[in-house]
Parts: C-alpha cells; sequence; structure tokens
C-alpha cells in the first residue's frame, strides 16, 4: 500500500489457505485487528440513540394524535346551558340509566318541553343520528386529539384505523425506495433523506384539514420508517465484531426504540396539544444531517462502487480512533479482495427462481408477518384493555427492555428457531385466555407478559432472517421479509378496529395469528453457531440441516441401503 490517497497491493503475494476470498470475510479480519468493540464502536452505537427514539415516535405517534376520548354523544345545542351530566342524561338513549349510552343517536325530541320538565323523553321516542356534532368527555384522552376536532366518531370512526393503515402503506413505498437509492448512491445520504422525509410529514400533519390530507402526510411520515433507523443499524453492524454483534444489534433496539416508546406517552400528556406533539417528535429528525460527522459510510458500498481507496481511509479511521493498529498482510488481503470483487447481488426475482429457496424465503415470510402483528397489534389494543390508555402503554412498552436483554443471553444458547417459536406461541395463548378474562389489572397484565415474549420473537427472527440468506441474496430477500412484515401490519388497526364486531375478536384474531407464526419457524433450519452462507453451496448445506428436510434426508439414506443389501 502506498499512500493515503493511491492503493497499491503487491502483485506477487499468493494467496495463502487463510486468505478471506470474500469482501464480508475480509471486512470480518480488518476489524478482529481494528477492534471488535473499540472506541468508535462504542461511540457508533451511542449514536443510534436519537434515531431509535425517532424510530419508536414515528411508529407509534399517530396513536396518539388519533385516540378517541371513550365518553362522546350528541351535542344538542339546546341543552348547552346545563351540566355535563344533565345534558347528557336528558337528550341520549341509555343515559338516564346510567349505564351504556348511545355514542352516535339521540332523541328526536321537543327540547322545549324537555327543558320545562327537566325529565328525558320516554325511551320509545325515536332516536336520530347526532345532528350538530359530538360532545366529548375529556378524562381517559385529556387533551384534543384530531378524532375530537374533527368529528371521527361513528360514522367517520373508520377513518382512524384506514389513515393508520396508509401510514403502513406509505412504509412499503418507503422501504422500497431507499432501499434503492441507498444501493445507487449510499446508505449515509438515504438515511439524512429518510429522516428528512419523517420530519416534513410530520410537521405538514399539524397543517391538514380533511382526512385525505391528514392521510397523504401520514404516507409521507411512513416513507420514513424503518428506514430512518434502519439504516445506521446496518451501518454500526458492519463494523462491529462478530462476538457483540448480538448484543449491539438487539440493545440497540431494546434501549433507544423501547426507551422511546416509555417516552412517547408521557411527552403526550406533558404537551397536551396534538399538535405540538407533533413538533416534538418530527424536529428532532434533523438530527440526521449531523451523522456524516461522526457515522462512515458503508465499507461494503463504497468496496461494490470500486472506491476501495475510501474503503481504506475510513478503516484507517477506525484504526486511528481505537488506537489499533491492522496489520499489513491483513489490509493487502482486504484490498486484494475489494479490488477483484464483483458485485453479483441477486434481485427478489432471482431469489424465488430458486425452489428450495423460495420455500425457506416463504415460512420465514409468514414466520415474520405473523410476529409483526402479534407484536403491532398487542400495542394498538392498549386504548381497549379497561386501564389509562397511557399508563398501559407504558406498562406493556417496558416489557421491551428486560424481554431483548434475556433474549441477549438465551439467543446463542438455544438458538433462534426455539426463541422464535416458543416465545410468540406463548404469547397467542395468553392473548386467547386474555379473550375471557374482563377488562382492566388482570387483562393489562396478561398483556405485558405477551408482549415481553412477542418481543423477543421479534428480536430473534430480525436477526435470523439475514442468517437464513446467502450473500448474494441477503439484500434481496432480506428487503423481502421485512416490506412483507410492513404488508401485514397494514391489517393491524382492522384487527384492533373489530373490537366494534365483538370486544374479544381482536384478541382471538391475534392469537390464530401467533400459533401461524410459531408453526412457520419449525421447518426453518437452526443458524446459531453457524457462519452465515456465502454461496448456493452453503445455503444448501444450511438448508440440509433443517428438522423436517434432515428428517426426510435420513430416510432417503435408509432405503438407498436397504436396497444395496
Amino acid at each position: 500500500m502506498a499512500g493515503d490517497n493511491e492503493i497499491t497491493v503487491n502483485g506477487t503475494r499468493t494467496e495463502t489457505e487463510d486468505s478471506p476470498r470474500e469482501i464480508g470475510a475480509a471486512l470480518e479480519k480488518v476489524i478482529e485487528h481494528v477492534g471488535e468493540m473499540g472506541l468508535y464502536q462504542k461511540l457508533l452505537f451511542f449514536s443510534m440513540l436519537p434515531f431509535g427514539m425517532v424510530w419508536s415516535f414515528v411508529y407509534f405517534s399517530q396513536m396518539f394524535i388519533t385516540a378517541t376520548p371513550q365518553e362522546h354523544w350528541c351535542r344538542v345545542p339546546e341543552l348547552e346551558d346545563l351540566s355535563v351530566e344533565l345534558r347528557r342524561s336528558l337528550s341520549i338513549p341509555g343515559a338516564a340509566d346510567g349505564g351504556e349510552y348511545d355514542h352516535c343517536n339521540m332523541y328526536d325530541a321537543n327540547w322545549t318541553l324537555v327543558l320545562e320538565t327537566m325529565l328525558p323523553p320516554d325511551p320509545s321516542t325515536n332516536t336520530v343520528p347526532c345532528q350538530n356534532g359530538w360532545e366529548f368527555l375529556f378524562e381517559d384522552i385529556p387533551y384534543s386529539t384530531v378524532v375530537n376536532e374533527r368529528e371521527w366518531v361513528c360514522d367517520k370512526a373508520g377513518y382512524v384505523p384506514w389513515s393508520q393503515a396508509i401510514n403502513f402503506l406509505g412504509s412499503i413505498f418507503g422501504g422500497i425506495l431507499c432501499g434503492t437509492l441507498a444501493d445507487k448512491y449510499g446508505r449515509l445520504p438515504v438515511l439524512i433523506l429518510a429522516n428528512f422525509l419523517g420530519c416534513l410529514g410530520g410537521v405538514a400533519t399539524i397543517f391538514t384539514n380533511n382526512f385525505w390530507d391528514f392521510s397523504v402526510c401520514r404516507f409521507i411520515v411512513g416513507m420514513s420508517c424503518d428506514s430512518c433507523f434502519l439504516i445506521i443499524y446496518i451501518l454500526v453492524l458492519e463494523f462491529v465484531g462478530t462476538r457483540h454483534r448480538t448484543f449491539v444489534a438487539n440493545m440497540s433496539i431494546a434501549l433507544y426504540f423501547g426507551g422511546g416508546c416509555l417516552l412517547l406517552p408521557w411527552l403526550a400528556l406533558w404537551l397536551s396539544d396534538w399538535r405540538h406533539l407533533m413538533l416534538a417528535t418530527s424536529l428532532p429528525m434533523l438530527v440526521a444531517v449531523l451523522t456524516p460527522l461522526i457515522v462512515p459510510e458503508s465499507a461494503r458500498w463504497l468496496v461494490s462502487k470500486g472506491r476501495v481507496d475510501d474503503a481504506v481511509k475510513l478503516l484507517k479511521k477506525f484504526e486511528r480512533i481505537n488506537r489499533s493498529k491492522i496489520p499489513q498482510k491483513v489490509m493487502d488481503d482486504f484490498i486484494l479482495v475489494a479490488i477483484t470483487t464483483k458485485d453479483d447481488e441477486e434481485s427478489i426475482w432471482s431469489l424465488l427462481r430458486t425452489p428450495s429457496l423460495r420455500k425457506m424465503v416463504a415460512m420465514l415470510v409468514v414466520a415474520f408477518m405473523a410476529v409483526a402483528v402479534t407484536f403491532d397489534g398487542l400495542i394498538r389494543m392498549s386504548e381497549n384493555l379497561g386501564l389509562d390508555f397511557f399508563l398501559t402503554f407504558t406498562v406493556t412498552a417496558a416489557a421491551e427492555i428486560p424481554s431483548i436483554a434475556l433474549l441477549v443471553v438465551l439467543l446463542d444458547r438455544f438458538g433462534r428457531r426455539l426463541l422464535v417459536f416458543a416465545p410468540i406461541m406463548i404469547s397467542g395463548v395468553i392473548a386467547f385466555i386474555m379473550t375471557f378474562v374482563p377488562r382492566g389489572v388482570a387483562t393489562v397484565s396478561l398483556a405485558v407478559v405477551a408482549r415481553f415474549f412477542t418481543n423477543m420473537s421479534y428480536g430473534a427472527v430480525i436477526q435470523w432472517t439475514p442468517e437464513l440468506l446467502p450473500t448474494s441474496a441477503r439484500a434481496a430477500g432480506a428487503s423481502l421479509v421485512h416490506i412483507s412484515g410492513f404488508a401485514a401490519v397494514i391489517f393491524s388497526p382492522f384487527i384492533v378496529y373489530s373490537e366494534r364486531a365483538w370486544e374479544g375478536l381482536p384478541l382471538v384474531i391475534v392469537a390464530a395469528v401467533a400459533l401461524v407464526g410459531g408453526l412457520a419457524a419449525l421447518p426453518l433450519p437452526e443458524t446459531a453457531g453457524r457462519g452465515m452462507p456465502q454461496t448456493m453451496d452453503d445455503w444448501r448445506a444450511l438448508a440440509d440441516t433443517a428438522p423436517f428436510r434432515r428428517k426426510r434426508n435420513i430416510e432417503e439414506n435408509s432405503s438407498d441401503t436397504a436396497e444395496n443389501r
């Protein structure tokens, strides 16, 4: 190697048996010598904090700006001078009895006569839909939201799940767009773009007036999720040694995303204004413009674009900050592999043309989708579990940190398959039990336990996904799996909304989905303790370790032996 701006490799150097032949392996060798979790990697780990928190804001803030005050009824202008309780009992069917009352209809009465007698109309009096809007009692949701301001209740109640579904639709579109742009222009510019889109859509939401402009803005916000965090997540993992990767991969989500989930409900309560909440959760995304000052570009991406000299400068920066030394031979090996490597990434369609790989991806997609829907559905039910919405959300979100911490301890010991299958099955059983438990403390307690186990499955399946795919198809395959997860989560708001048909229906659906996800994980091969497959031959060897395939191979071998005898 010559200088900083020009790279040369000894052309007579011969390749030894231990010389890496693939850029990932070559980079791993460099990381081993530069420090697997040195000062720079620790700085990168902490730099993920703002991105993890805004990711939780982007994902869940819409719940807090479209929360529906449970106490609402038809407004009757003629009764406005009366107290709240009297207005409601005189005008709304069922309210005078003190029980469940009609939220969407009012008596078609002579209000002058009602005011004279101060008695509610006869229960047999005809009712009509609300004629003059609604009144809202801000007890469970102690601030004004989009729902009460725009009266998205009764016949317009469906606007809430539809706007959330459109937000998730934006995530699918944004995932494809950001993935394509990241491959072409680099990871850092697209990280900045994703966070800018989230900020733009969030701030623009404040100025909307109806369902469609609100939904367009939420679609733009959705385009930033998950890319607002996932890009820096992948970048940091690239530079962390394998021994520390499980910790960084899982604890960054637990501490930063989980921390954001814990903060969000209390931020909403403190601000007590949905517009201020939008500003508070959107403007921090602009911190992304400072990212290039700390976070390096992907070395793999630089190599794939022929910018080997920039990749070497980047690794020298690690060497300098970590106060370590990369042996000349290790650096020369990296440069040689980088110069000779070819960009052989497969498209999604190439991935699906291989029958055996197609089956594996199909099972992985089903498992990922089921875990995602169970995770999202459980936390979106926080508003309807019988206790304070903000406290319920906080308590269920608090399960994130201990569950992921436990996962870090168990993942390499018991493997990915078991820690996807067992926790999600337990979550499904708990969700089914919750169907028959009265709403209140008991239901919320069970929801916390279910969320605890779902978090474990989610963390395990996220780490399992890239480990199951060969290098040439890893990017395309992982992208397909994550986008499929968002496609499934589009239905999550409607699962929660199905409570209007029967209170227990959302939990029954979640339980069934969890059961399907757990069963889908069983045929997949275990990857704990194995290197990620680099070639299709490596992948076939991994696929042969799958439980049912291994049994079939044993039976085939036994049959062949019997025939030979």
